[in-house]
């Protein structure tokens, strides 16, 4: 999948490698963490996730990142945190399929820290300068309230008429809520 890394004062944002997901999975896989995605996945929908990660990096050169907290290894092999990336939105239905999406899946203890914020921050550079990206999505549901309050202080613009309803799941996790962001807008900010 190459060797793309992103540096930040305090992680590393790689591709993933063999091995990867089991140490994402025994981090994130968690009802906490799961909450508002739908609950812990089983290993064949975890295997799913791996193929999906690695075809969305194959078909556009860059996918959800995984997370890595330099304390803990330096930059070859820290403590995985979860990930952060850009992927191509694909939800069936989605106003926004094919666009650039960033998200981000952080563990439990890693929550409230400023993580998130550093890593999507990245992120969004990369999407700006690195892709060209012309805007970036974010998406949630309404209860996650951490998710969609990073959202708003990474500068992105709540879309009200972007809205969708995703198919895969029941209410209350199916009523998507649509945040974005220009280069101009992100840019300004980061100034």
């Amino acid at each position: 999948m190459g060797d793309l890394r992103i540096e930040t004062e305090r992680l590393t944002l790689r591709n993933w490698r063999e091995g990867d997901l089991a140490r994402f999975a025994a981090v994130t896989n968690t009802p906490a963490v799961m909450r508002w995605l739908g609950g812990p996945l089983d290993q064949a929908a975890l295997s799913a996730m791996e193929q999906r990660v690695l075809t969305c990096h194959e078909r556009h050169g860059h996918c959800f990142w995984l997370v890595e907290r330099k304390a803990d290894g330096g930059t070859l092999s820290g403590e995985v945190l979860g990930f952060c990336g850009l992927k191509r939105a694909d939800a069936p239905g989605s106003p926004i399929a094919g666009e650039f999406e960033i998200g981000w899946r952080l563990r439990e203890d890693a929550w409230g820290q400023g993580y998130a914020k550093e890593a999507a921050s990245a992120a969004l550079d990369a999407a700006f300068d690195q892709f060209q990206a012309p805007h970036v999505h974010a998406i949630t549901v309404i209860e996650n309230t951490a998710s969609w309050g990073l959202m708003e202080r990474l500068g992105m613009r709540r879309r009200p008429d972007l809205d969708y309803e995703d198919v895969r799941y029941t209410a209350p996790l199916r009523h998507t809520l649509v945040w974005s962001i220009s280069p101009d807008a992100w840019r300004s900010r980061t100034r």
